[in-house]
């Protein structure tokens, strides 16, 4: 059975606070003729069951299921950082499911983007923030995985900017076993020939994303893919909702979000 919430006497009552019109009115004084690239919700006002370890040069979120497992799931932060309650509450949710998960951060101490920042200042914040430059990092959390968690099969997820790191990883890493890219800008398409299996979660009103994109990506994958894969878009979905909307304040998107959180792990489930 997939879980998808904590059981409350169990993990505690999770609190959370509202930031939606405040992130409207940031990113608006900010820069009025930039759109957001990113907005990061509902925050949870989350703790975590896991706990925060060294692992060489990176530090690392880890939750761990209760029974012993040789399956794990890396968990790629999306522009908010490793220390987001959002991001570390999936990977709590993931260890329910029975995964060793880690959420490490792949800034390497770089400072995550923050809400008061001026959008002006994005892009040139995301060039020393490369998704397609964590494979040294990458390559540390799998030997440290493999080497002091006893992992064997091993998989990525990731948000945003973590979920065009996934696609990046589905075509590069051989020892990954799958991924689940969760409304990832579209990049690294030119060469399918490595490709894992990958899971491609869109919203249907993602600013950031166009369905022209989206179309365009499934055209290639149908052309050149020669792995299983799948492309889902989701009814009224904005970016970000698997992780960054509360069910209790969305109650028109809960479907969604619970659909979204489901798939990934089934998706998970079926390759590892």
């Amino acid at each position: 059975m997939i879980s998808l919430c904590f059981n409350l006497f169990q993990f505690g009552v999770l609190w959370y606070s509202q930031l939606d019109s405040f992130c409207s009115l940031v990113s608006h004084m900010a820069n009025e003729s930039r759109p957001c690239p990113c907005d990061i919700g509902d925050k949870f006002d989350y703790g975590g069951r896991g706990e925060e370890v060294q692992v060489e040069h990176i530090k690392a979120y880890v939750c761990k299921p209760p029974a012993s497992t040789d399956k794990a799931v890396i968990v790629i932060h999306d522009i908010f950082g490793w220390e987001l309650p959002n991001t570390r509450y999936i990977a709590d949710m993931l260890a329910t499911n029975g995964y060793i998960a880690t959420c490490p951060d792949f800034f390497v101490g770089q400072e995550a983007w923050k809400l008061s920042n001026d959008w002006a200042t994005f892009d040139d914040w995301l060039k020393t923030r490369s998704a397609g430059k964590i494979d040294k990092e990458v390559d540390v959390i799998l030997k440290y995985l493999k080497e002091q968690c006893g992992a064997k099969k091993i998989g990525v997820v990731g948000f945003c900017w973590g979920g065009t790191a996934v696609q990046h990883l589905m075509l590069k890493n051989p020892h990954l076993q799958a991924g689940v890219s969760l409304y990832g800008a579209i990049e690294f398409f030119a060469d399918m020939s490595s490709f894992h299996p990958t899971f491609f979660i869109f919203g249907e009103k993602d600013e950031f994303i166009p369905l022209q994109q989206i179309a365009a990506l499934e055209q290639k994958l149908k052309q050149n893919c020669k792995v299983d894969y799948e492309v889902k878009i989701y009814p009224g979905q904005t970016h970000g909702f698997v992780h960054r909307k509360r069910e209790d304040i969305n109650p028109q998107d809960k479907p969604y979000i619970e659909e979204g959180r489901k798939d990934m792990i089934n998706w998970l489930n079926k390759y590892l």
